[in-house]
C-alpha cells in the first residue's frame, strides 16, 4: 500500500473498482458521467411531481420515493469511490464505514417495499378502481411512505449496530468499493458463518416475499387487462404496468443474484460489477424508463420547458 492508504486506528482501506484493469481511470470516469447523468434524472423526476399539482397522486408520490433512494443509493457509494480513486487515500472511517452500510441496508430494504405498493397501487388502481380513492387516499399514501421508510430504517440501524460490533483484525482491507456487509464481514475474527446465514435468510424472505406478491399482483393486472374493452385503457394499462415490471426485473435481478446466491459461489470480481449495476446503471435507467414512457409525466416536462423558456 501507498502511503496514501495507511489507515488509522479503526479504519479501513476500500480497494474499489478495477484495481486490475490497465485503464482503471477511464472505468472511473465513464461511471462517474452515469452518476451525473443519474443524480439528474432522478433530481428532475422529483422536481416535476413536486411542481405539478396533476402528479400529486399515490403513484407518482411512490414514484418520487423511488428516485430518491436511487439518489441516496448511489450518492453514498459511488461520490465516495470516485474521491478515494482520485486522491489516492482509500481508507474509511469506522464511523463513515457504518455510515454507508446503514444508508445501502435502508435504501435497499426501502427499495424492496416501495416497489410492492407501487403494484399494489396499480393492482387497487385496475382491478378494484371503485375503492382506490379508498385504499389508496393521500393519508393511507402517506402513512405507507412513513411506516416503509421507518421499518428499513430500525432494520437497517439493527443489522449495522450488530455487525459493526464484530472484532476485526488483521487485514484492513475490505474488497469492494464500498462497505458492503458481506465484504466487511471477512474482516473479522470470530467466526460469523452463523450471521451469515442469518442474513441469507433475511435477504431471501426480504427479496422472495415482496418479489412474488409484486408478480401475483401483476397477473391480476394482467388478467383484468385483457377483459377490458377500452383499447386505449388496456394499451394504457400495459404500458404503466411494463414500465414498473422493468424497473422491478433490474432491481430485483442483480440483488437475488448476490444475496440469495452463495457467496462461494460468486467471485469477487462479479460480486462488485452487479453491485455496480445496482448502484449505479439501475438508478440510471429508472428515471427514463418512468418518464419516457409516461405521458403524464411528459407533459409536466414540456410544461416546465416552456415556462423555463418563457421567462427568459
Amino acid at each position: 500500500m501507498g502511503k496514501g492508504n495507511e489507515t488509522a486506528p479503526n479504519s479501513f482501506i476500500l480497494l474499489g473498482l478495477f484495481s486490475d484493469s490497465k485503464y482503471p481511470g477511464i472505468l472511473i470516469s465513464i461511471i462517474l458521467v452515469i452518476y451525473v447523468i443519474a443524480v439528474t434524472g432522478n433530481s428532475i423526476l422529483i422536481l416535476l411531481i413536486w411542481l405539478d399539482s396533476q402528479l400529486h397522486i399515490p403513484m407518482y408520490v411512490l414514484l418520487s420515493q423511488l428516485s430518491l433512494m436511487d439518489l441516496t443509493l448511489t450518492t453514498s457509494t459511488i461520490t465516495k469511490m470516485a474521491i478515494d480513486f482520485f486522491s489516492g487515500k482509500r481508507y474509511i472511517s469506522q464511523v463513515g464505514c457504518g455510515t454507508q452500510m446503514f444508508f445501502y441496508l435502508t435504501v435497499g430494504i426501502a427499495e424492496c417495499v416501495f416497489l410492492k405498493l407501487m403494484a399494489y397501487d396499480r393492482y387497487v388502481a385496475i382491478c378494484n378502481p371503485l375503492r382506490y380513492p379508498v385504499l389508496m387516499s393521500p393519508r393511507v399514501c402517506l402513512m405507507m411512505v412513513i411506516i416503509s421508510w421507518g421499518r428499513s430504517a430500525f432494520t437497517s440501524l439493527s443489522h449495522t449496530s450488530y455487525i459493526m460490533h464484530f472484532p476485526t483484525c488483521g487485514s484492513r482491507e475490505i474488497h469492494h468499493f464500498f462497505c458492503e456487509v458481506m465484504a466487511f464481514l471477512k474482516l473479522s475474527c470470530e467466526d460469523t458463518s452463523i450471521y451469515e446465514k442469518v442474513v441469507l435468510v433475511t435477504g431471501t424472505v426480504l427479496l422472495l416475499i415482496p418479489f412474488g406478491l409484486i408478480l401475483a399482483s401483476y397477473a391480476l393486472i394482467f388478467l383484468t387487462v385483457l377483459r377490458m374493452n377500452s383499447l386505449k385503457g388496456r394499451n394504457k394499462a400495459l404500458v404503466t404496468c411494463s414500465s414498473h415490471l422493468t424497473v422491478v426485473s433490474l432491481y430485483f435481478g442483480p440483488i437475488m443474484i448476490i444475496y440469495i446466491t452463495p457467496c462461494s459461489s460468486l467471485t469477487l470480481e462479479l460480486n462488485q460489477h452487479l453491485f455496480v449495476f445496482d448502484t449505479v446503471i439501475t438508478p440510471l435507467l429508472n428515471p427514463f424508463i418512468y418518464s419516457l414512457r409516461n405521458k403524464e409525466v411528459m407533459k409536466a416536462l414540456k410544461m416546465v420547458l416552456s415556462i423555463s423558456l418563457m421567462s427568459k
